[in-house]
């Protein structure tokens, strides 16, 4: 008889959950209200079971997703997309973050900057996410995960490491654009290979290095998948690139079931604007491995034509934990892979470590000449 209204309740939950709907239309959204079934509490997401956890019974229930995202084609990106609005946007007016709530929920601090200087702004025009990939490590890992980091920072002050002071940390999801394509380029250009002549002067051998120029064409096919471009300017770029990789291609379709418990930031990037930046990589990508195929010393001219096909893309949340410490009242901000849980950021740095750690090493350069000098 239990495991009968386990099942029952379980299914009285899935009924909640949204239909599947059109990426570029709100026709079919609804906004769920995530409430437990046993007793009308709140249910959020626990990324340690992946399942929907409800705070005031504790009743666990199952998240009926497992399908995975499929790309599309990239025309479609180009376009206009619809108004998101199974949420609503805050904007905090001191750092200007932007972030989606649903509507349960209200941010009464800013997960960037820790203030509360936060304030409704109007609904922005966009795309609806067509993945997800849902949070693996929960709120407690993130903390202790941030404090191991901390400490271990060589040149973070004694004091910071002792007194550690862990501001605020939230669970962002990030909005990011994913893109294939497979690639023909042909190309020309002249490279430089360093060569070593000898002559005599007055009796001496001499070396002397010259540079044998040389041209190279052909053409050369790559294919790319799954590469990321990050769709929002909040997070720094080389802070994503520090804590990657996503697991992208396992990202489950989007419901509002994951956002529970959690933000999701906006987009501020439009899908031409990452596709274009996409490009850049893959150009410089064509270029290193065109390279590759020869023994070279100095790039004189390089001109590759490349022709892009089979462009598809994705847009997909992926999990991210902000957070900040306070040291002499400055916060310094940090970012935790929510599916891996590798970090990156930012602490306070001791002039003093760094002044020590100059004057040994110039002692050390120091001594190393003297020894040769004197052998």
């Amino acid at each position: 008889m239990e495991n009968n209204n386990r099942e029952s309740v379980t299914q009285a939950f899935a009924e909640q959950q949204s239909p599947k709907d059109k990426l570029y239309s709100d026709d079919n959204l609804e906004v769920t209200t995530f409430k437990c079934p046993n007793c009308g509490g709140e249910a959020v997401f626990d990324p340690t079971t992946q399942k929907m956890n409800c705070l005031y019974c504790g009743s666990y229930f199952e998240v009926n997703n497992h399908t995975i995202v499929e790309e599309r084609d990239l025309g479609e990106l180009l376009k206009n997309g619809s108004v998101w609005t199974e949420a609503e946007v805050y904007q905090c007016e001191s750092c200007g973050a932007k972030e989606i709530l649903d509507g349960q929920e209200i941010s009464m601090k800013c997960p960037f900057c820790g203030t509360s200087n936060i304030v409704k702004t109007e609904e922005l025009p966009g795309l609806k996410p067509q993945g997800i990939t849902p949070f693996k490590v929960d709120k407690k890992q993130a903390v202790h995960i941030a404090n191991t980091w901390a400490k271990k920072k060589k040149y973070a002050p004694r004091d910071f490491k002792k007194s550690l002071k862990l501001e605020k940390i939230h669970g962002i999801y990030n909005p990011v654009f994913t893109f294939d394509a497979a690639t023909k380029s042909s190309y020309n250009g002249t490279l430089g290979k360093y060569v070593v002549r000898y002559s005599h002067i007055n009796g001496k051998r001499v070396a002397h290095t010259e540079t044998r120029y040389f041209r190279i064409s052909g053409f050369q096919d790559v294919s790319f998948d799954d590469l990321l471009v990050q769709a929002s300017t909040t997070i720094p770029t080389n802070i994503i690139k520090e804590i990657e990789p996503f697991p992208t291609k396992k990202a489950v379709e989007y419901r509002t079931d994951y956002l529970r418990g959690y933000f999701a930031n906006t987009y501020n990037k439009s899908g031409q604007e990452c596709w274009n930046e996409c490009k850049t990589i893959m150009n410089n990508s064509i270029e290193r491995q065109i390279l590759k195929r020869y023994d070279y010393d100095v790039k004189v001219a390089l001109h590759v034509n490349t022709t892009f096909l089979s462009e598809q893309y994705k847009y997909v949340l992926v999990p991210i934990y902000v957070g900040h410490y306070n040291f002499k009242n400055k916060l310094y901000n940090f970012y935790i892979n929510g599916y891996n849980g590798k970090i990156g950021g930012k602490t306070p740095v001791s002039a003093l470590k760094v002044t020590f750690t100059v004057i040994l090493s110039l002692l050390l350069i120091t001594g190393i000449i003297l020894l040769f000098m004197y052998m």
